[in-house]
């Protein structure tokens, strides 16, 4: 169902539609969703969270990575993944972008698992019935499931980025080694780039999970059921300090009473207990550690292959070096040899030159052998000094 200035609309019109500025998909346990187009006030009415949580999820800021457990919502930041997560719902925005799409599918999936497995069980055997309690007992809380396919979302996308730049990057590096030319040094230098941009973004998510496993305390404020089982409890009293935006939720309230029973709530050791919460983020800090891995090794590939060029163009340099110096070497022969024919070649009287013609055959001959001299001695000297292979 969407919802747009007061209407209702089926989801299944979703696709039809274009993007609209403000959309958000709405999201329940039973995996239910609905298309709001909400502005700030509005969701400030409906969920309980400060205009400053608010802005994080606006596309037109920039922002990092962000995981904020607040009160009654958890705010989701991660890239294109901006939501609103509650006990019993979740608020994605942009839900109609191509890479959200995804996100949406698999929560509606996944998300009503856990009443499925205690709906429709007509069985009132003993066992049965405790079997039913212990799947309640155990599963993971509603906020937390949404949180997972978030995670997964961001990891895999991540993850699928990375991979597709290693298949373009590998190749082209492996054509850049065995031919330089300009084509394919631009090729690399936009390859790098989008690595660069990449790596920032991986960066960014796995600092936000590491701060997070750093800190019980910012792990303890994600356990929205866990700070509602007071508000659930009949000694509490029913209802009371929930918004009036909170749909009743049975399954809920008789979930967080027994692990009140059995568990005990109230007692600060329970409250301070995140392994559950800690071993989900582990799992995804593993795996966006390893495509942080991958972009480290595809770093250092291209590193080698910089250096690799680096010392080829030195060598091609060196060699260009050592023919200028052969030339340079020959050009001063060739100029002394040069000046010579050009002082005899002056229009000037010499007293043997009709008597002694000869002698200019020597002056030519003795001049060459002078020049090939210099330019020999010249040739050794800079073998000596190591300015040129030998």
């Amino acid at each position: 169902m969407a919802q747009d200035g007061g209407t209702v609309v089926p989801v299944d019109t979703i696709k039809k539609k274009t993007g609209v500025s403000r959309s958000w998909m709405l999201l329940d346990s039973s995996g239910e969703g609905a298309i709001l187009d909400l502005d700030r006030q509005s969701i400030m009415r409906r969920v309980p969270i400060n205009a400053r949580d608010l802005r994080i999820l606006d596309p037109m800021l920039s922002y990092p990575s962000t995981i904020l457990g607040r009160e009654k919502a958890i705010v989701l930041n991660l890239e294109h993944i901006k939501a609103i997560i509650t006990t019993e719902e979740v608020l994605l925005r942009d839900p109609l972008d191509d890479n959200v799409v995804p996100i949406v599918e698999e929560l509606q999936r996944r998300l009503p698992m856990a009443l499925c497995r205690g709906e429709g069980e007509d069985d009132d055997r003993p066992e049965m019935r405790n079997e039913v309690e212990t799947d309640a007992e155990t599963e993971f809380p509603f906020e937390f499931r949404a949180l997972e396919v978030a995670l997964e979302g961001i990891c895999s996308f991540l993850d699928a980025r990375t991979r597709e730049l290693e298949t373009a990057a590998y190749p082209a590096l492996d054509e850049l080694t065995s031919k330089i030319s300009s084509r394919n040094l631009d090729r690399v230098r936009k390859l790098k780039s989008a690595m660069t941009r990449l790596t920032n973004r991986v960066q960014k998510v796995r600092d936000e999970l590491e701060q997070l496993l750093d800190d019980d305390d910012d792990m303890a404020d994600l356990y929205l059921s866990r700070k509602l089982g007071g508000v659930c409890s009949p000694v509490s009293g029913q209802g009371q300090g929930i918004p009036n935006w909170f749909p009743a939720s049975p399954t809920l309230c008789s979930k967080i009473s027994k692990a009140s029973r059995t568990s005990g709530f109230t007692t600060q050791s329970t409250e301070n207990d995140v392994e559950e919460l800690e071993m989900l983020l582990e799992a995804y800090f593993m795996q966006i550690e390893g495509t942080m891995n991958k972009l480290s090794t595809l770093r250092e590939y291209i590193d080698d292959t910089e250096d690799y060029i680096n010392i080829q163009l030195d060598n091609h340099r060196n060699q260009l070096i050592q023919l200028e110096l052969f030339l340079s070497s020959g050009t001063v022969c060739l100029s002394m040899y040069s000046l010579v024919a050009a002082i005899f070649g002056m229009n000037i009287p010499y007293t043997w030159k009709e008597d002694h013609g000869y002698m200019f055959k020597w002056v030519v001959i003795l001049t060459g052998i002078a020049c090939a001299s210099i330019f020999l001695f010249l040739i050794s000297y800079a073998r000596h000094k190591g300015l040129v292979g030998s």
